[in-house]
C-alpha cells in the first residue's frame, strides 16, 4: 500500500475515492467531502482577505478626508474597492466549489484516505499502523478538521497535501480532513475503527476518545455519506 499516489485525473477509479480495489477484509466506514463554505473562511482566509479590502478602504477613504478631495474621488474609492473585493470572494469561492468537488474523505476499518485535486488526481493513504495521533478541531457547532500525525518514511510534503494538511506544520506535514459537517460523528466513527485495529500507541483527541487508542465505541446510526 502506498502511502502517496498521484495520478492524473483520466482511468475511472475500482472504488470511489479510492486508489485501488479494497484488499479482503477491508471496508468503508464513512465517505464524506469537504464543505466549500469551510474551505474559504479557513482556507483561504477568507475573512481576512475581506478584513484587509475593508481596512485598505477605510485607510484611503480617510487619507481622501484629509486632503478635502471631492465627492467624485470618494465614489471612486468605493467602487474600486467593492468591485475588486467581490471579484476576489468570488474567485476564492469557485476554488474553494472546485477543491470541494474534486475531494472525498474515506474511513475504512484499517486506514484513512484523502483524495484530492481539482487538476491532478492525488490520495493519500494514512494506515492506522503508520498513524501516530489524530486530533480534533472544530471551527463551528458543526463543522471540524481531524488531522493525523504520521510516523515511518516515505510522508508526503507539505505542499503536496495542502489545502489539506494541518497549518504551520512544515516539517512533518499532517493530512487533515479539512472543513467537515458533522465532525463529531465523524470523529467517532474514526475513534472507534482505531480502538478496534490500531496499536496501543495511537494518541485520540477526537472527542470520542479518551487516550492511547481508547475510544468510545458508542453506535452512530446517522452517518453522512458521499
Amino acid at each position: 500500500m502506498k502511502l502517496f499516489h498521484d495520478e492524473e485525473d483520466g482511468p475511472v477509479e475500482p472504488v470511489k475515492g479510492m486508489p485501488e480495489h479494497l484488499p479482503d477484509g477491508e471496508t468503508i466506514l464513512w465517505q464524506g467531502k469537504p464543505s466549500t463554505v469551510a474551505l474559504a473562511l479557513n482556507a483561504f482566509r477568507l475573512r481576512w482577505i475581506i478584513g484587509y479590502f475593508i481596512a485598505m478602504t477605510v485607510f484611503r477613504l480617510a487619507n481622501l478626508s484629509s486632503n478635502e478631495a471631492g465627492a467624485s474621488e470618494f465614489a471612486g474609492v468605493m467602487t474600486s474597492s467593492l468591485v475588486f473585493g467581490l471579484v476576489s470572494v468570488a474567485l476564492i469561492f469557485v476554488l474553494s466549489f472546485a477543491m470541494s468537488r474534486a475531494a472525498i474523505f474515506t474511513v475504512t476499518n484499517q486506514r484513512v484516505v484523502l483524495r484530492y485535486g481539482a487538476a491532478i488526481r492525488k490520495y493519500v493513504n494514512v494506515p492506522f499502523s503508520q498513524m501516530r495521533g489524530a486530533q480534533l478541531k472544530r471551527k463551528s457547532a458543526r463543522v471540524g478538521d481531524i488531522s493525523m500525525q504520521l510516523d515511518g518514511p516515505g510522508q508526503p510534503p507539505y505542499l503536496h497535501l495542502w489545502p489539506f494538511v494541518r497549518p504551520f506544520e512544515y516539517s512533518r506535514p499532517q493530512p487533515m480532513m479539512r472543513g467537515i459537517e458533522d465532525a463529531d460523528a465523524v470523529s467517532q466513527i474514526l475513534a472507534r475503527a482505531v480502538f478496534e485495529t490500531a496499536p496501543e500507541t495511537v494518541q485520540l483527541e477526537l472527542g470520542a476518545a479518551e487516550s492511547k487508542g481508547q475510544a468510545s465505541a458508542a453506535p452512530n446510526s446517522s452517518i453522512p455519506a458521499v
